[in-house]
This record gives structure tokens, sequence and C-alpha cells, in this order.
């Protein structure tokens, strides 16, 4: 384990200081953090990972992320898009799970219901951080990129629960059980994300205001708030990762001035993209055991369709009647990208179900999704973006350019400038 640890630090060091040159070569953090995984993973390192360590990473990092993602969305900067984000996330959100779990169960009819309902969650999120190419192109409408922006801040939080619910069945508990179990723990970790986040907001910007804390302390306590909310929802038999989500909303809603909100999560957000390169690093470690199911027709298929009829079909249809043009639908249903949560829910599948042999199938579909995403997203997201403003340019579309607030891209410090 201490050997791994220092070549992952020497790596960030690396890719740090080289983080410019390879932007403008078009590699990604993500990438680079996972094929150097790969390559640990199948050198003298390879046995040298702890399955404790890595949930704990990749547990934290996903309840960091949540309460980040969910912070920046400030509900007073949502309201001139709600329209088109309830559609997303409450319809289309749904029907691509669905509709990922048919195809999961007719192309890997092996791995069973639960595991195919696990697949399909996890590859629906989508990350705005690996489409910041997109999200951040003034070339794009703002509208359009706030609801991109605000799309990937809120589906992993609401596809979690579907995650973690189809782990707990999966793992033996059955759906009888399994259900009622998980809306108490819901219930318990939107109590606690609620208390924890808004209680949290409240007393840093009173304290921020009569001037009792220094300004340059501020974002290490909002870097706690997603711990307290995260583990304190654990300890009290909730959900964590949904306190964590709801902690982020909350602490927002109790915040007055949202610039200074944005420079406080400063940390939390550096801290998320450190962790995020390690989480990189352990899910190619953990898919170089699995480099034979990346190949089989059946992973290419279902990545490719997730990636593009599982995602598009049910956007266009969510957006139906809501006065978008046809080129933004299109637009918008491309660009979801899957990254880092999508990772996240593979490891923490792989250390929960570990004695499952199936399990290592559903490894590789979600690690062949994410790497064909990676690639194919970051290689269309600024050629498109530029084609796509020039239509906007030429033709003026109403809904697209009326005014919204410009968004701040989740865990944007994990993408070379």
């Amino acid at each position: 384990m201490t050997a791994g640890v220092g070549v992952f630090a020497l790596l960030v060091i690396v890719f740090v200081s080289l983080s410019a040159r390879i932007g403008r070569a078009y590699l990604t953090g993500p990438i680079i953090f996972m094929i150097a995984g790969a390559v640990l993973g199948r050198t003298t390192l390879s046995g040298d990972a702890d399955s404790t360590v890595i949930r704990t990473i990749a547990e934290v990092t996903l309840a960091l992320m949540l309460f980040h993602d969910a912070s920046q969305l400030q509900p007073r900067e949502l309201r001139g898009d709600s329209g088109f984000t309830v559609r997303l996330l409450l319809l289309g959100l749904p029907l691509t799970i669905g509709a990922g779990y048919l195809l999961a169960r007719g192309l890997l009819p092996d791995i069973g219901v639960w595991l195919a309902l696990l697949l399909a969650a996890a590859v629906t999120p989508t990350d705005a951080g690996l489409g910041a190419a997109t999200v951040l192109n003034p070339a794009v409408p703002v509208r359009v990129r706030r609801i991109l922006n605000v799309e990937s801040g809120l589906n992993d939080g609401l596809a979690t629960p579907v995650v973690l619910f189809a782990i707990a069945v999966a793992a033996g508990a059955g759906p009888e059980h399994a259900l009622p179990e998980a809306v108490r723990e819901i219930a318990v970790g939107v109590l606690v994300g609620a208390l924890a986040g808004f209680l949290s907001g409240r007393l840093l910007e009173s304290a921020r205001n009569s001037g009792w804390a220094q300004d340059a302390l501020i974002p290490i306590a909002v870097l706690a708030v997603p711990l307290l909310s995260y583990f304190g929802g654990v300890e009290v038999g909730g959900n964590g990762y949904l306190a964590a989500f709801v902690a982020g909303t909350a602490f927002a809603s109790a915040q007055a001035d949202v610039e200074q909100t944005h420079v406080s999560l400063d940390l939390t957000d550096q801290v998320s993209a450190f962790l995020g390169y390690a989480v990189w690093t352990l899910f190619g470690f953990t898919a170089a055991a699995h480099l034979e199911l990346l190949v089989r027709w059946q992973t290419l298929t279902f990545a490719v369709l997730s990636l593009t009829v599982l995602r598009m079909v049910p956007v266009a249809l969510s957006l139906l009647g809501s006065g978008l043009r046809a080129p933004t639908v299109l637009f918008i249903g491309w660009f979801g990208p899957r990254g880092l949560a999508s990772v996240i829910f593979a490891l923490i599948a792989y250390e929960s179900l570990e004695g499952d042999p199936e399990v290592s199938t559903v490894i590789g579909v979600i690690a062949t999704t994410v790497t064909l995403s990676v690639i194919v997203h970051g290689v269309s997201a600024a050629p498109w973006a530029h084609r796509y403003g020039a239509w906007v340019q030429r033709t003026q579309p109403t809904v697209e350019t009326q005014g919204a607030a410009e968004p701040l891209p989740a865990r944007r410090s994990s993408i070379p400038k």
C-alpha cells in the first residue's frame, strides 16, 4: 500500500506540473489517472490494494461530490430553468434507468434482475466536469449550459438511492425487507442532511458577518459539513450519501451571499478533485483485473447504446413541448458524459459484492461505458459546441437565448484548462 500511495503522489505532482500542456493535447485527468491505475494493476503493485481503503476513499469522495454539486446550485439561481430541470430529472432520468435495465436484461441475462438495475442506475448520472469544454464554452448559450450543469449536479444524488437499493438486494437482503429499510434510511438521511447543512450554513454566515470567524478558515469548516452530514447520517441509521446531498442544498439556501458561497466551496472542490484523481486511479486498478470483459460485444454494445439512444431518446421525450429547438435537444442529449459518479458506484459495488462472480461483468460494462465516454465526449465537446453556437448566432432561437445565471461546472478543478 505504501508504494502505491507514493507512486500516486508522484503522478499527481507530475500531472499538475504538465496540466496546461496536457489540456492542449485533449487529454484529461480522468483518462491519465485511469490509465495509470490500470498499469499499476498489471504490475507488482497489483496485490497491494486494501479493500477497506478503497471503499473509504470512494465513499468520502462521493459524499464530498454530492455536497459540492448540490451546494453550487443556489435555489435562487435555478428558478428560471426549473421547468427544464424537472423534466430531465423526473422524466428523463427514470426513463434512462428503465431503458438501461431492459437493455441489460436483454444483453446480459446472466447478471440477474438486481445487478441489471445496479448497472442501469450506475451509468445514468452525467458529469459536468468531463463536459467542461461545453459547460464553459461561451459559444453555447448560457441557458443551455446552465441546464446541462444543473442536471449533472442533481442526477447523481437522485440515482444514488437506486444504486444502493440494488446493491443491498443483490447482497442478500430480500426486496420486501430492503425497500422499507431504504425508505427509512432516505427519510433519516434527508432529515440529518437538512439540519446539518442549514444550521452549519447559518452558523458560518453569522460568524463571518459578525467577524467572529477568520475568513481564511471558513472553507475548512465548509469542507467539514459534508463529512458531518455523511458520517452523522450513517451513525443514526440514515443514508449518508443522501444526507450529504441534501446538506449541500440546505447549506446553499442558508447563505445570503452567492459569490461568497462559491468562494467558501473552493477547498471542497480542490479536495474533491484530489480524491477524484485517487478514485480514477483505483478504478483503473480494479478494471485491470477485468480487461477481458471490456472487449466483449455485449459490453461494447451496451456502452455505445448507453451513451447514445438510452440517453438521447429519454432527453428528447422529456423535453417535448418545452420550446427548445431540435438542435438544442440533440445537443443536450449528446452531452451527458459518464464520469466520477459511475466510477464510484462501480467501486462500491465491487467492494460490497466481492463474492458475486457476475459483479465482474457489471464492472466491465461500467468501465467500458466510462472509458468510451471520456474519449468521445472529450473529442467532440469543443467542435460541436462551436458548431452549435454558430447555429444559435444565425437563428437566434427565442427560448435558448433567454437570460440565465452563468454556471460554475461541478468538479471544475479536475479538468486541465
